[in-house]
């Protein structure tokens, strides 16, 4: 594009409705608050899913990092036309993906997925993914968490001083509750080369259930079966859900819903890819108890040799 300065990484966020959880999202991808990346060193693509109101009005207006937006109606209930649309628009070498705009980056994130990117010729490079407070949100009503005890919360963290505060008050998300060093269902921060998003064909349209169903969990499948593939997953580094009332995390859709449209599309269960995985990163100190939780999975996970197939909400 002429007069733009070409960045090295572009991440592309989906977004549907999220005039509260937006702005902090974007505030988590910000260039004061990313560590070790300028905000010259890449762009962020908001894909606004029909919301009712446009996000634009969320949008920071600072000029600090690059942020592009589209607006796509009329919409399905589906973010995977919205997210095509965004990887389209992505103008870097290495291209991220959050399929759902509701999630909080850690600090290290952006420079971990660009540092990681040289590390192999193909490179998946996969984040773990954290629901904020004291469980995952498919429980969130029955113990009478919602968004205005999220609010109490997050304020209470400091988190914006420090974004690995995040992890003292997060819970492990379903897809990711293996930890570190179990195979992930999904990831909700994905990275990979543009060339690898188009050798994919980018997220499969055809998943129509409201928040996508499995699409997700389909494109970190596929992306992982690719041939010659490097998985790397990054130490540390993850994404924090907000509670908003999201189609999977409030039960608008069930895991077996979700499952039988994934059947019906691929002809067989869904089962995480088992890749071995490159860990790269450091891991905070506030990330201990979840290093902890990562290592015990996995020792458990030798003396029992049975692939874990159920999973659950995001």
């Amino acid at each position: 594009m002429v007069g733009r300065v070409p960045v090295g990484l572009s991440v592309v966020v989906v977004a549907y409705d999220m005039a509260r959880e937006l702005p902090r999202t974007l505030r988590s991808l910000g260039s004061d608050y990313q560590r070790g990346i300028g905000g010259d060193g890449y762009e962020v693509i908001v894909v606004d899913n029909g919301s009712p109101v446009p996000i634009e009005s969320a949008l920071p207006a600072d000029g600090r990092t690059t942020i592009r937006s589209h607006h796509v109606a009329p919409a399905p209930p589906s973010p995977a036309r919205a997210a095509n649309i965004g990887l389209e628009m992505a103008e870097g070498p290495i291209v991220g993906l959050m399929i759902d705009g509701a999630r909080l980056a850690s600090p290290g994130l952006l420079n971990g997925a660009v540092r990681a990117a040289c590390l192999a010729p193909r490179p998946v490079i996969a984040t773990l993914a954290w629901h904020l407070g004291p469980g995952t949100h498919m429980d969130a009503a029955a113990s009478g968490y919602d968004g205005d005890a999220e609010d109490r919360l997050l304020a209470q963290t400091g988190w914006e001083d420090d974004g690995y505060r995040l992890f003292a008050i997060s819970t492990l998300a379903a897809s990711s509750r293996r930890g570190w060093f179990g195979p992930l269902s999904e990831s909700n921060a994905l990275f990979m080369p543009r060339a690898l998003w188009e050798e994919l064909g980018g997220l499969d349209e055809r998943f129509a259930l409201p928040g996508g169903g499995l699409a997700n969990h389909d494109l970190f499948r596929r992306a992982c079966a690719l041939d010659g593939v490097q998985l790397i997953v990054l130490l540390g580094e993850g994404t924090f859900h907000q509670i908003h009332g999201g189609a999977a995390t409030s039960g608008r859709i069930s895991w077996s819903a979700a499952s039988r449209e994934y059947e019906a599309l691929r002809g067989h269960p869904f089962s995480p890819p088992v890749n071995e995985a490159l860990y790269v990163g450091h891991v905070p100190s506030g990330a201990l108890t979840h290093l902890e939780e990562s290592v015990r999975w996995a020792i458990c996970a030798l003396g029992d040799k049975r692939p874990d197939h159920s999973d659950g909400e995001r």
